[in-house]
């Protein structure tokens, strides 16, 4: 059985970036992580140093919440991490051209990690993370091609109409609700074009309608 990483080499995991596991350590660190499978070194300069799937299994060791037995409640954001807005948060991240340049910067990451990760390297499909990180993947692609995110409950405000994602009964697919059709349909579209199948759908209760979108396959 492969020994656990050391504490040094735990907090450099640790610290990846949580999109595209970009690591930043120094040499010998970053060196040890590669000769245990854990790590890789891009063959392009910069040659930045990367997570494996070995390397994020090890990262996202930690006790998970409880499965959703139907649409859960909005995570809260991570304190320093980037966090995608699944729309409806108690605690939203402020707004404004810092927020926007980090999403850009995130979407393009994980555009990078799909090339990267799928084996044709193909960037119009979800990869291996996505697929693991539902809901903050769709809500990333939302967020990323400017669709407005749901305020605070009871909280108002401009974005009060937004979407919401969130998990669904099925284990490999999402929901997205919206406040009209119009909403739903134009999420819809973003999705199809981020490589998700979506299809809408009628809640049998309170003949709401919603999307469920899963990632496409090849």
């Amino acid at each position: 059985m492969t020994r656990p990483p050391t504490a040094a080499q735990r907090r450099v995991i640790d610290a990846a970036d949580p999109v595209t596991g970009r690591l930043r350590g120094t040499e010998a660190q970053l060196a040890a992580l590669v000769g245990r499978g854990l790590a890789f070194r891009h063959p392009r300069p910069p040659h930045d140093h990367f997570l494996t799937p070995a390397g994020h299994r090890i990262r996202e060791a930690e006790p998970e919440a409880e499965p959703a037995a139907a649409v859960v409640d909005a995570p809260r954001a991570e304190t320093g991490v980037f966090t995608a807005r699944v729309g409806g948060e108690e605690d939203p991240p402020d707004g404004g051209p810092s927020r926007v340049r980090e999403v850009h910067s995130a979407w393009q990451g994980l555009l990078e990690l799909r090339r990267m990760t799928n084996p044709d390297g193909a960037v119009d499909r979800p990869c291996g993370w996505e697929r693991t990180h539902l809901v903050q993947a769709a809500a990333l692609a939302l967020e990323a091609a400017g669709h407005p995110p749901a305020g605070r409950p009871g909280g108002g405000g401009t974005d009060a109409g937004g979407y919401r994602v969130r998990a669904s009964p099925q284990p490999d697919a999402i929901a997205v609700q919206g406040p009209d059709e119009g909403t739903l349909r134009a999420c819809a579209a973003t999705l199809e074009k981020a490589g998700w199948h979506a299809s809408e759908h009628t809640d049998p209760r309170s003949r709401t309608r919603y999307l469920l979108a899963s990632p496409r396959r090849v």
